[in-house]
């Protein structure tokens, strides 16, 4: 339980920065619009994937 906790803290906190570093990177180089959404993209990979965590163990 306590080890599940720990996983879902750290994919918050990764979700966090990548949607943070994304929106950064696509508002400041707006050469690199592709690469801000695929950076906040993968930050949705890892929010869902904390989402199954706590609802489905």
């Amino acid at each position: 339980m306590k080890n599940r906790e720990n996983v879902r803290n750290v994919l918050n906190t990764l979700f966090m920065l990548l949607a943070l570093i994304g929106v950064v990177v696509y508002f400041a180089f707006p050469a690199h619009h592709m690469i801000g959404l695929a950076i906040v993209g993968i930050g949705m990979v890892l929010k869902i994937a904390e989402f199954f965590i706590r609802f489905m163990f």
